[in-house]
């Protein structure tokens, strides 16, 4: 039976990650990287399909949990009626992008608890069972291309299939277990003393994680809370491209039973600019560095050519394909590999690029010559093909149509070049008046077609009822002041029509928008934090702080989120953890606590139309607005 996904945690080393139960089991697992097949995928079918599991024998022993303080290495403490341990589980950091190290240390505290160890490797997603054999430093085991090294002292034995071991721990000793992966065709590693590595570990992200920034003598809370995201961020990014992936997962249900499962393990072009201003909001300059060379390498290329998302490295092809071997997450079917998503048309890509290369020109990032050039060349297709119908933000697998969020985004890119020009000298393909009146005719065309009179709202798409919680960018990115009678009128609609009496919002009503698939899903966790930026700039200071409380309440134990909670079960659901709901929590933090800062920052959001110095979810404190 699949557990809650509350009961996980992550820890990571920047090239993949694996998801660790409250009952001692990794139950994901890919390897060497991210996007690699998996060799524990027990989270998508049961023990047979691959897991890690070290726990007490002792079925009622109590358990508790934390990561240890600024750090993304997990401890679990185990009392039973003997004694107490303590069990360290973490991923060392690497400088080779092959080596990855999984570390599961224990330790005796009180008196002696016995401990059962039980280890199912399969690789290729649950799938291939490999060829294990003994060695003096444990045991080595082989499938295809993939190897793996269990180094211990501990005792092990094979049975069914699986490797097994029970022993005990007493007060002082700290047996430990190390699970090291190489290419099979290459030799293995040296693995270090597990004692000195864990010191290092923690030492690492300690003095990682003290760089951010905020306010935690006057809000502790959200600046913890700010703190556990950006780790989860950093655990996301894969360090040698600097890309970061929207999960670690893939086919966790948006709906539990349901077919609404994807593949979130790539890094999708929607998420730019909010992933910029939550590393700017931060402090975190390099780790922005870093994802727009990313950005820079993955879009590069004919304009007519961008995707909406790409692999860690900036891969183009993510064929989709699904895994029958695999019943899925409490039998959400199907589970599936790659994402065919990426061959959609999304217009509000273009903006969402150009406003992030702004963005890095404001907060006076490294210069970089051709970025602009990049931002030109987009403007070319874009200026041909702004009104062109895609499947919008969300990624629907309807009809395409003409999205409102889609046409407002390309009023964005429109408008950053422009301010680009008038800020930064940049010279233009063509003249800058031409922009301003393209930039006006979509801003017309915006308000003329996407306004619902009779809703007094804009409306998910040209001629529809429907409304879309990405509605909630508009006064963010600068297309309209957040006092314009429309954008109050607009967030009004969301709070009547998508808003639930628990405060939580859902991304658009599936009864209404044919997204090409079954009914139903969870409440989008993002949208929520979008409502609670709408409420800081419309000075709304309560609602804002209960509706960002409220969320931050939603986090498990560990303090992470998943893409979706669905508020009947109340449980996560979707990938988890999800990048786009932690940049949420961090950029919403930081403009709450700007706001508190005092009374004349509070409408610091406000912009008039065609300015774009409003934030898209952007840097607070005392980084530059785009």
């Amino acid at each position: 039976m699949s557990k809650p996904l509350e009961d996980y945690g992550l820890i990571g080393n920047m090239l993949s990650a694996a998801l660790v139960a409250r009952d001692g089991s990794i139950d994901w697992l890919c390897l060497p990287h991210f996007n690699s097949p998996a060799c524990f995928a027990a989270l998508l079918g049961d023990a047979s399909n691959g897991r890690w599991q070290i726990r007490p024998r002792d079925p009622h022993c109590r358990t508790t949990r934390r990561y240890v303080p600024g750090t993304a290495v997990l401890e679990t403490v185990h009392e039973t009626a003997t004694g107490k341990v303590t069990v360290f589980d973490f991923m060392p950091l690497s400088e080779d992008e092959q080596r990855v190290d999984v570390v599961r240390l224990i330790r005796g505290d009180e008196g002696r608890v016995e401990m059962d160890m039980e280890l199912v490797l399969r690789f290729n997603y649950g799938q291939a069972v490999p060829w294990v054999r003994r060695r003096d430093y444990g045991l080595s085991a082989v499938a295809g291309p993939d190897a793996v090294e269990i180094h211990s002292h501990v005792p092990m034995k094979g049975e069914d299939m699986k490797t097994t071991s029970r022993f005990t721990v007493r007060k002082g000793e700290t047996p430990a277990f190390t699970l090291s992966y190489h290419p099979s065709h290459k030799p293995p590693h040296f693995v270090p003393d597990r004692g000195e590595s864990l010191d290092r570990t923690i030492a690492w992200w300690r003095e990682w994680s003290k760089r951010c920034r905020g306010d935690a003598e006057r809000h502790p809370e959200w600046h913890e809370a700010i703190v556990r995201s950006m780790i989860t961020l950093k655990l996301l990014t894969f360090r040698p491209t600097g890309g970061m992936v929207a999960a670690p997962t893939t086919s966790l249900p948006e709906q539990l039973g349901g077919e609404r499962n994807w593949d979130y393990r790539y890094c999708w072009l929607r998420d730019s600019a909010m992933i910029l201003y939550a590393l700017l909001n931060g402090g975190y300059r390099d780790e922005a560095e870093a994802w727009r060379h990313w950005l820079m390498r993955a879009t590069s290329g004919l304009p007519d050519q961008l995707q909406i998302m790409y692999g860690v490295s900036g891969e183009r092809h993510l064929p989709e394909f699904e895994l029958p071997w695999l019943p899925g997450y409490e039998n959400s079917r199907p589970v599936r590999i790659g994402n065919a998503a990426s061959t959609q048309i999304q217009m509000d890509i273009y903006g969402e690029v150009i406003e992030a290369l702004h963005a890095a020109r404001e907060a006076e990032l490294a210069p970089l010559e051709h970025a602009w050039r990049l931002q030109r060349v987009l403007l070319q297709p874009l200026k041909k093909h702004w009104n062109t119908r895609d499947h919008g933000i969300w990624e629907v697998r309807g009809p395409r149509r003409a999205f409102t969020h889609s046409r407002v985004m390309c009023w964005v890119a429109f408008d950053r070049a422009i301010k680009s020009v008038e800020r930064f000298n940049l010279e233009l393909q063509d003249s800058k008046e031409e922009l301003i009146a393209l930039r006006d005719q979509i801003h017309e065309d915006i308000c003329r077609h996407g306004f619902d009179p009779k809703l007094n709202s804009f409306v998910q798409s040209y001629g529809g009822k429907a409304l879309d919680a990405s509605l909630l960018m508009i006064p963010q990115v600068g297309f309209l002041p957040i006092d314009d009678p429309r954008v109050a009128g607009t967030i009004k609609a969301i709070e009547q029509r998508l808003l639930r009496d628990d405060g939580l919002v859902y991304r658009y009503d599936t009864r209404e928008t044919d997204d090409g698939l079954p009914d139903g899903e969870g409440v989008f966790l993002a949208c929520s934090f979008w409502l609670a930026d709408a409420y800081v700039m419309q000075g709304r200071m309560d609602d804002a702080r209960e509706l960002y409380n409220r969320l931050l309440g939603l986090r498990n134990d560990l303090g992470l989120l998943a893409e979706e909670y669905e508020p009947v079960s109340k449980r996560l659901i979707g990938n988890f953890p999800q990048g786009f709901s932690h940049i949420g929590l961090i950029n919403t933090g930081y403009n709450l606590m700007k706001a508190a800062s005092g009374p004349a920052q509070q409408r610091a959001h406000s912009s008039a139309p065609h300015n774009g110095d409003a934030p898209h979810n952007g840097p607070a404190a005392d980084v530059p607005h785009v």
